[in-house]
Parts: structure tokens; C-alpha cells; sequence
């Protein structure tokens, strides 16, 4: 066989010198397939729908249109180590139709509606083996276009909205009322809500279940009527709390929070308890990921895997450490929790900020006489393996005298840090760092750098949906199957510190002097949109949906002003920022005058 393989690359040499070049540019087409015959077939239109799921992945990588720059994540905290050009916190004129995450952010909505209105205007010519099968390929669509148009309106209020395949260019662009573009969301999800299964043929496509929370969110949101421009009515709101209370239903609560997401032990030579099923009983829908890097590909960047663990703050590579590894992984601190963040907690009683902080750091390997001190020399500490290095304090517990470190006049051998000296960024020591690492989208032992997870990202919860329910009735909605809007609520309470339990947080969030207290578990005189708004920080904190939490419930500037450190500080936040700018790719190629949201 050896010997038939040269006979065969000798011959082929020599028909190629004999040839020369004639030709040989020419292309020869290797295939008949097209679009048009592969989409009509059963198979080819499977994989058109599946690629629509493509892009979900790169949707939540625009987190710094939806994560950054609210009241609880920023860039940094001090206006010592961000420039001025950090336009998603300050916003201020940097943020304008140029800028790129704006761009990309639009186009990947408009990728994956492309990608749905070719099946749906493909659908008609497909013929499947089983008739019902066809009828859920086109309701999946139908939902992915509609959450789609969902991000877009919410982002930049009126904008274009083609319901048909484009087959040749046209640049004649047209941006539609929001009023009409919500009636399109709401019959595509109406009816996609009518053919989805509830329980999906392959776990990841989308089930009527997902059509309602989205229904119930995308009816919250007309309620409250943005600058009276959705067309929203009272009546919204009930049916809002109409689909949350079928998610509840359908989608019971995990008993513990830290089972949502990866699990880590207490044991500091092993912070790992191994991978973790990402699909339970809560998740609604989750945007999915796997080892195959063919299929699980982010198509923008071209990255594998879900990377959402690298995103935020992380000390890794502390004294002691084992250097660029995955014992504590690569934190890029591209989202910083702001101090209010940890302050809406009660660090000893709540579950969620315990998993969700990893508040200590320790030596992965001995080292004899570190110099710790920057003024003296002669100033040494031993670590064992197992050795605490840096320990956060709880922001209600800080620690004074002897509990600081040795590098502070204390008796502690290890950097001790309060939440002041890390927003102060000015380090006692070469012991102290920044932030504490953020555990809750860390997955075991994934490869230092570009290493990529594979836990799924779940988009909905049926957590939210409480949540939902309850602001819906805050805003009229009756006849709630768990009864008032506090009671609703306060589920997710129970959950995080026990029934009965009265878990306390700052009374003043932003103020990190004061150390005054007040309970977050609602009463019916105490809840209010504030109180849901906190509660939506604890639970959901870095879920894609911060930011317009904030627009629809009218809390933006508000909340951002007083919160966010370096809005507060820098930043030029005003009403007309509650829209982004379209994008100036979109004004140059249109062909008729695209007006320009106000203010850019």
C-alpha cells in the first residue's frame, strides 16, 4: 500500500509538469447542492434551523451593553485605573454610533434573524417524514426571531424589521414603531407558545415552556410603556404574571442555589467537586455548549466554549500560587461588582453570596521568605501548602487591629482585605489584590488562558419568573396562584437563607461608611420595585439582563447614579442614553436617511 500511494504522488507530479499551468485556475464545481435544494430537503432544513441557535452565543458576549455600567458591575472602581475612554460606565461621548460593541451587537441580532426568516420563508417548500416535527422546527423560529427583535427594541426603540429571506441587497432600510415591532413579537411568540412541545426532542431547542417566560417578560415590558411608545396597557401586566405563574408551575425550584451552577468544595487543596449537570429542573431554556469545538464555536470571535468565568475580577497568580494554571484559572476583570453589590447581601446568611465570591486564596506551594513589604527588605513570611494568602472580609464584618495582616500592624500572616482598600486600589503590600474571584460561572479545571468551558448559559430561570410575577403585580395584575406580590418574592428568600430567616443588608448600598442594616425579606408593606430590583442582583447577578431590568423599570439614571462608583464619579448619564446609538455602519449603508436616536 506504501508503495502504491508513491506510484500514485509520482504520477500525479508528473501529469501536473506535463499539464503546466493551463487551466489550472479554472474551477470545477465538486457538488450540485445549493441552498435552494439543500434547504428544501427534510435533513437541510434541520440544519438551517440549528444554525439559528448559533448565534445565541455570541448575543451574550455583548455583555458590555447589558452587564456593565449598572448600578451593581462597572469596569473598576477607582478612576485611577480606567482611562477615559470606558464608555459603557461613564457615558459619556465615547459611547456613540461608532463605537464597536454597539456595532456587533447588532449585527448578531440581525445574523440570527436572517438566519429565522429563511426557515420561516423556506418552511412552506420542505416536506417532513412527520408532519407535527415540522410544525416545532418553524415555532423554534419563530420564538429565536422574536427574542431577537426583543433584544433589538429594547436596545435601540424603533428599528428595521424584515419578516422575509433576503434574496438580493437592498438598502432601502426603514426603522418600524416599537408599538408595531411588539405586536410581531408577541404573534410570534403567541404562536410558537401554541406548537412547542412542552418537553423538547433534544435538549436545548426552545418548548412552550421558554415561549411563556419570554411572553411573560415581553409583556412586563409593554406594561410599563417606554416613553409611551410600545402601545402597553394595564392589561399586560396580567397576563405577564398570567405566564409567569405557568413557568412556575412547569419548572420547580432547585432546592439549593449553589446546584445552578458549578460546585466547589471548602477544601483548599481541592476547590473542585468535579463537573456538574447543567440541565435541572429550574432551567427554562439554557444556551448550550459542548467539548466539540466544530459545533460549539462562537461564530464572531471564532472562540470554543463558554468563557463567561474569565470575565470578572480573579487572583490567580498570588504568591504561592502555581503560576498561570486552572487551580484558580484566569480572571480578566472585565466586570467589576461594585460595592453596593456585596452590601445587598448578608454574607453570613445568604447562600448565594457564599457561593458566589470566593473570599479566600491559598498556597498551592511552599515558599520560604517572601518579601512581603515594599519598605523593608528584612520583613519575610513563610507559606505552607494549604496556607491562607489573602482573605476577603465580609463587608459587614471588617476587620480592625490584630485581625488585619502583619503588612498592616496586624497578627495575621496573610494579606487581609476590606471592601474600602479594594476600592481604594492602593495595595498595604505585595500580598493584598484587587477583588475576590467571582465562583459562579467557574467551571473546574479548565485550561489557563484560552481555555473554554462547556456549562450551559441558562438565559431563563423560573427564579426570574417569581420575580416577574411579583413586579407585574406591583403594577395591578391580580389573582397570582401564590398569592401577593411579597409572597412571590420572598421564595427566592427562602431559598437563599431558610424559611423564616431575616437576612439583613445595607441599608444604604452605596454608602460603604455606613453600616446601618434593614431586612430583605418583603413584608406587603415593604416591597416595592427597589426591593425586586435588589433581589434581582442577588439571584440573577450576571445573567444578560441587568440592564434592562433598569430601562423598563425606570431605575436606570437613578440607580446607576448612585451606585455605580465611576458613573457616579465621571459619567454623563442622562435620558437619552436609555437608547443606544444605531449604528454608523447601518446610517452609511442605508440608501434612504436613517435618522439617528436622539442625543448621538
Amino acid at each position: 500500500m506504501k508503495k502504491f500511494k508513491i506510484y500514485n504522488l509520482i504520477l500525479t507530479f508528473l501529469l501536473i509538469i506535463t499539464v503546466g499551468c493551463e487551466g489550472f485556475l479554472d474551477e470545477e464545481s465538486v457538488t450540485d447542492i445549493t441552498s435552494d435544494s439543500y434547504y428544501n430537503t427534510e435533513q437541510g432544513y434541520e440544519d438551517l434551523v440549528k444554525s439559528c441557535y448559533a448565534p445565541l452565543r455570541d448575543i451574550i458576549l455583548q455583555y458590555d451593553l447589558v452587564i456593565k455600567g449598572t448600578d451593581v458591575v462597572g469596569s473598576t472602581w477607582t478612576q485611577t485605573t480606567v482611562g477615559d475612554n470606558a464608555p459603557f460606565d461613564q457615558y459619556n461621548i465615547n459611547l456613540n454610533a461608532s463605537t464597536g460593541a454597539i456595532q456587533d451587537f447588532w449585527d448578531i441580532l440581525y445574523t440570527q434573524i436572517g438566519r429565522t426568516n429563511t426557515a420561516l420563508s423556506r418552511a412552506e417548500d420542505v416536506t417532513f417524514t412527520d408532519s407535527s416535527l415540522k410544525i416545532e422546527r418553524i415555532a423554534e423560529a419563530k420564538f429565536l426571531r422574536a427574542l431577537s427583535y426583543f433584544y433589538l427594541v429594547q436596545t435601540w426603540g424603533d428599528v428595521p424589521m424584515p419578516l422575509e429571506e433576503v434574496e438580493t441587497p437592498d438598502r432601502n432600510i426603514e426603522r418600524i414603531p416599537s408599538a408595531d415591532i411588539y405586536i410581531q413579537i408577541l404573534k410570534d411568540l403567541t404562536e410558537a407558545e401554541a406548537d412547542l412541545p412542552a418537553t423538547a426532542s433534544d435538549y436545548g431547542r426552545a418548548t412552550k415552556g421558554a415561549a411563556q417566560f419570554l411572553l411573560s417578560r415581553v409583556y412586563l415590558t409593554r406594561g410599563w410603556n417606554f416613553d409611551n411608545t410600545l402601545g402597553g396597557s394595564n392589561d399586560d401586566f396580567q397576563k405577564a404574571l398570567d405566564y409567569a405563574d405557568q413557568v412556575i408551575a412547569a419548572y420547580p425550584l432547585e432546592d439549593s442555589y449553589s446546584t445552578l451552577f458549578p460546585t466547589r468544595t471548602t477544601d483548599p487543596l481541592n476547590q473542585y467537586s468535579g463537573s456538574q449537570e447543567a440541565k435541572n429542573s429550574e432551567v427554562v431554556f439554557a444556551i448550550q455548549y459542548e467539548d466539540d469545538i466544530l459545533t460549539s464555536v462562537n461564530e464572531t470571535t471564532d472562540e470554543p466554549g463558554n468563557h463567561y468565568h474569565s470575565i470578572w475580577p480573579g487572583n490567580g497568580e498570588l504568591v504561592g500560587s502555581n503560576g498561570r494554571t486552572s487551580d484558580y484559572n484566569r480572571n480578566l476583570g472585565q466586570n467589576v461588582p461594585q460595592p453596593s453589590l456585596y452590601r445587598l447581601y448578608d454574607p453570613q446568611q445568604d447562600a448565594r453570596y457564599q457561593h458566589n465570591f470566593l473570599n479566600v486564596i491559598y498556597a498551592l506551594t511552599p515558599v520560604a521568605n517572601y518579601e512581603y513589604s515594599y519598605t523593608d527588605p528584612s520583613a519575610t513570611i513563610n507559606f505552607n501548602v494549604g496556607d491562607t494568602v489573602s482573605y476577603w472580609t465580609p463587608w459587614n464584618q471588617p476587620a480592625t487591629g490584630d485581625d488585619k495582616g502583619i503588612d498592616e500592624g496586624g497578627t495575621k500572616n496573610y494579606a487581609v482585605i476590606n471592601l474600602e482598600q479594594q476600592i481604594s486600589g492602593d495595595p498595604a503590600s505585595r500580598l493584598t489584590a484587587g477583588a475576590p474571584s467571582m465562583w459562579k460561572f467557574w467551571e473546574p479545571n479548565i485550561q489557563y488562558g484560552d481555555g473554554y468551558g462547556t456549562f450551559d448559559f441558562a438565559l431563563f430561570r423560573s427564579a426570574e419568573a417569581y420575580l416577574l410575577a411579583a413586579e407585574a403585580i406591583l403594577k395591578g395584575a391580580s389573582g397570582g396562584a401564590l398569592g401577593s406580590a411579597d409572597q412571590y418574592y420572598n421564595k427566592l428568600i427562602d431559598r437563599a437563607v431558610g424559611v423564616g430567616v431575616d437576612p439583613m443588608c445595607a441599608l444604604y448600598p452605596e454608602d460603604i461608611s455606613s453600616m446601618e442594616l434593614v431586612s430583605y425579606r418583603a413584608t406587603p408593606s415593604s416591597i416595592s420595585i427597589d426591593l425586586i430590583l435588589d433581589e434581582r442582583a442577588r439571584e440573577l447577578m450576571g445573567e444578560f439582563n441587568r440592564w434592562f431590568d433598569l430601562k423598563r423599570t425606570e431605575k436606570l439614571i437613578e440607580r446607576v447614579e448612585k451606585m455605580n462608583l465611576w458613573a457616579a464619579n465621571k459619567g454623563s448619564l442622562d435620558e437619552h442614553h436609555l437608547l443606544r446609538p444605531i449604528p454608523q455602519s447601518e446610517l452609511d449603508r442605508s440608501s434612504t436617511i436613517l435618522d439617528q436616536n436622539p442625543g448621538y
